[in-house]
C-alpha cells in the first residue's frame, strides 16, 4: 500500500499543477474515460467537457494543496485536500476538493472530482 500512497501523492500534485498550468495533456493521461467532475461553479461535466474547461487559463495563481488525506481501499482511492491560492484580484482564498481514483490495468486514474471554493 505504501507504493500506492506514494504514487497517489505524486498524481495528486500533478493534478493540482495541471489545474494551475491548464495542462490538458497531463490531464488526458491521468483521467479515466469515465471521469466526471463537479466544478467550483457547481457545473457537472464529463471528461471531454472537463478537458475543454481546463484548456482555458485559470485566473488564480500560486495554487497549492495541503491537509491532504489519501485513503486506499484496494483498487479504489479517495483524496481529500484543501487548496490555497491567490485570486485574480490578489486576495488569498481557499477551497476543498475530493478526488476519486481507480486502479485500472495497473494504473491509477482519476474517475471523479468535486471542487468547492
Amino acid at each position: 500500500m505504501s507504493n500506492d500512497i506514494e504514487e497517489l501523492t505524486k498524481l495528486n500534485k500533478d493534478y493540482v499543477d495541471s489545474v494551475q498550468n491548464s495542462d490538458v495533456k497531463r490531464f488526458d493521461e491521468i483521467l479515466a474515460k469515465e471521469f466526471y467532475s463537479t466544478l467550483p461553479d457547481k457545473t457537472f461535466v464529463d471528461r471531454d467537457a472537463f478537458l475543454k474547461f481546463t484548456a482555458i487559463p485559470v485566473k488564480i495563481k500560486n495554487l497549492t494543496a495541503d491537509d491532504i488525506k489519501i485513503r486506499v481501499m484496494g483498487d479504489f482511492a479517495i483524496i481529500h485536500a484543501r487548496t490555497n491560492y491567490i485570486t485574480a484580484d490578489d486576495q488569498k482564498a481557499s477551497g476543498r476538493y475530493t478526488d476519486c481514483w481507480a486502479k485500472q490495468n495497473g494504473r491509477w486514474l482519476a474517475v471523479s472530482a468535486h471542487v468547492s471554493r
